[in-house]
Parts: C-alpha cells; sequence; structure tokens
C-alpha cells in the first residue's frame, strides 16, 4: 500500500530518502513542492529525476479526505465533512477571524472521553486519525481558500477526539504545520487542546515546542466536573494542577483555560471566584477562554446569556486573570463540534 507523504515530518521523510539512496535535500525539495506549491502530482514536480518520480508514483501517494458535505455560514464559517480512504467521517471547520483564517481540526473518527455536552461524544471512538489524515484536514481547506487568495493561518486541534490519546500522530502533524519547509504556521498560531489526559501534558511540555496549550477545563472544582467530564474520575484536578505546573516548568508557557458556559451549573460569580482561587492558589499562568454553548438537542444543557458571561469574565478580571469570550461562528449551521457527523449519521448514512 503505497505510504502518504502528507504523514510524514521532514525529518522523518528526510530519514527515509536516505534510506532509498537519495540525498537529504530531496526531502525538502518534496516539502517544497506539497506545501509551497501546492502540486499534488509526482509528473508535475519537474527538478526531480523522471526515474525517482516512477519510484514515488509505485510507493508512495499524495491522497487527500473527500468532501462529503459542506456547509457554510453568513459569518464565512465553512463546516466540512469528509471521508477518509477506509470510509471512516470527520468534521473540519474554518474560522474566518480579523487576523486570518483558523482551522479546527478533529484527531480521531468519534470521542471516548465521554464529555456529557458534547456531540462528539454521542459516537464513541472508532479509530485514531493518522498524521497523513489529520494534515489532509488542512489541505483540503487550503484549497477551498486558494482561489480566494487565502490560506490557514492559524490551527487548533480541538475537533472531534482527544489530541493526548493519539499523541504521536497529534505531534507529528503539528511539527509539519509549523516546520517552515512545511506551512510555515507559526508555533503561537497553533494550539493543542487536551480535556486532561495528565500523561501526556506532562510529556507534552518536554517536546520542546513553542505550541499553545489549552485545557478543556470548563468546571472549578472536581464535584462539578464530575458531573459533565468523567476523565476528572481519573485524573482529579489536583493531579491536573500539578501536570500543568510540571509543563509551565519544563515549557515556560502560559496555558489556556477553555470554559464552556453551563446555565445553572458552572456559571454563578460565586464560581468565577471559585475558578479564580484555583488559578492563584496552583499559581497556575493562564488565561481563561470562556465559551458560549452550542446547544445539542441530545443533551439537556443550555447556554448562559451573554450578559451572565460578561459578569462571570468580570470577576476574573478583577481577580487578576486575563478572561475572553470566545466568538461565535456558524450559528446557522451545525456548529457545535461533532454535531454534523453525527446528524450524517443517525440519518441514516454510512456509520463511520
Amino acid at each position: 500500500m503505497p505510504k502518504n507523504l502528507f504523514g510524514y515530518t521532514l525529518p522523518a521523510l528526510t530519514e527515509e530518502m536516505v534510506s532509498l539512496g537519495e540525498s537529504k535535500y530531496r526531502s525538502k525539495q518534496l516539502f517544497s513542492w506539497i506545501y509551497q506549491k501546492r502540486v499534488f502530482d509526482f509528473d508535475a514536480m519537474t527538478d526531480i529525476s523522471k526515474s525517482f518520480r516512477e519510484v514515488l508514483k509505485r510507493d508512495y501517494c499524495l491522497d487527500l479526505p473527500k468532501i462529503v458535505t459542506k456547509q457554510e455560514s453568513e459569518d464565512g464559517t465553512v463546516k466540512l465533512l469528509l471521508e477518509m480512504e477506509d470510509g471512516a467521517k470527520v468534521e473540519t471547520v474554518l474560522m474566518p477571524y480579523d487576523y486570518g483564517d483558523s482551522i479546527c481540526v478533529s484527531s480521531q473518527v468519534g470521542c471516548n472521553m465521554g464529555c456529557r455536552f458534547c456531540a462528539s461524544g454521542i459516537l464513541k471512538k472508532d479509530r485514531n486519525l493518522t498524521a497523513a489524515e489529520i494534515m489532509g484536514q488542512v489541505m483540503v481547506m487550503n484549497g477551498i481558500l486558494a482561489p480566494l487568495g487565502r490560506t490557514i493561518t492559524h490551527v487548533v486541534v480541538m475537533g472531534t477526539g482527544e489530541p493526548f490519546d493519539n499523541y504521536d500522530n497529534v505531534i507529528s502533524f503539528v511539527k509539519t504545520v509549523n516546520e517552515q519547509f512545511g506551512l510555515a504556521v507559526g508555533a503561537r498560531h497553533i494550539t493543542v487542546s487536551t480535556c486532561g489526559l495528565c500523561p501526556g501534558i506532562r510529556k507534552y511540555g518536554k517536546e520542546g515546542l513553542q505550541i499553545n496549550l489549552a485545557i478543556s477545563l470548563h468546571a472549578p472544582n472536581d464535584e462539578v466536573r464530575k458531573q459533565i467530564m468523567p476523565v476528572s474520575g481519573a485524573y482529579p484536578m489536583p493531579e491536573l494542577m500539578d501536570a500543568i505546573r510540571e509543563y509551565q516548568k519544563d515549557a515556560g508557557r502560559r496555558v489556556t483555560f477553555e470554559y464552556i458556559m453551563l446555565k445553572g451549573l458552572n456559571d454563578s460569580l460565586a464560581q468565577a471566584n471559585e475558578l479564580a482561587d484555583l488559578i492563584h492558589d496552583n499559581e497556575i499562568f493562564a488565561y481563561v477562554n470562556l465559551i458560549p454553548y452550542n446547544e445539542v438537542k441530545e443533551k439537556p444543557y443550555k447556554r448562559t446569556e451573554y450578559p451572565a458571561i460578561k459578569a462571570f469574565s468580570d470577576v476574573l478580571m478583577k481577580r487578576g486573570i486575563n478572561s475572553t469570550v470566545r466568538k461565535e461562528f456558524g450559528g446557522d449551521i451545525d456548529a457545535a463540534c461533532g454535531q454534523l457527523r453525527v446528524k450524517y449519521v443517525k440519518g441514516g448514512n454510512h456509520a463511520s
């Protein structure tokens, strides 16, 4: 079966080329064709010898996922349901900001973390995505943007799946996104989000990457967190805070706490103060991203009204913790993570 070149980091491809008797430079040539020139036809790579192009055509490929469904919002959001070679389907979302185009990619087919409020977990994990399949989401979206003279400038691994449950493939992907001969997206424009897998957080801090880390916290204490995030049973708040402190010692980087506002559950002003205490008492260098909830019909949770979100944010700011309210995208399409795939599968289409 041909090996997909989208799955290689530059060092791994260099090693592969040397093993074939080619020069180290060959890998940079290929990266240039693929990521800078966006040429996916080996025959069009004219500065590579014809004989080696035949080797590439025989043993390698540049296959991309197929678009099953495309939704476009009035605000410019684009949501794709993509099909992999084995029929598995995943979502990816483009969010246009004033400062550039951000893509949210999925890391797994389905998710086993079981967060109660999330549409992604309705369909359990089928398998991990390969590095090539994660990269394929970006390349397909870049293909949509190219005629508009635009390209992906920011990448977040916050779609379906838990990135640290697919650690090696996710790290390979973000390295190529950041690689100057790859997509050359700045490290601080890339974010990996975890629901709190402590071993992954500790390992990530030792990677030597400047890539951002976001923690899906969503509660100021274990009592509330255990109601909505089963992972807190395995990694309770004290262990999570300890892992984050270790990450910050190793990486020297601020973390983002993602906090979905759920009406009547985690959105009181007392809980805002409790969250501030948690951050200060554990000496965490962080800011909090408050997220208006996209309601999911299969879930009982309701969104907090904006004035209450603003009041929650104001408490954090007065306590010296930077806080933002995430801009909402795709309100007129299936905006919630996993929603489009759930609708497709439950509508009697192919299960995957």
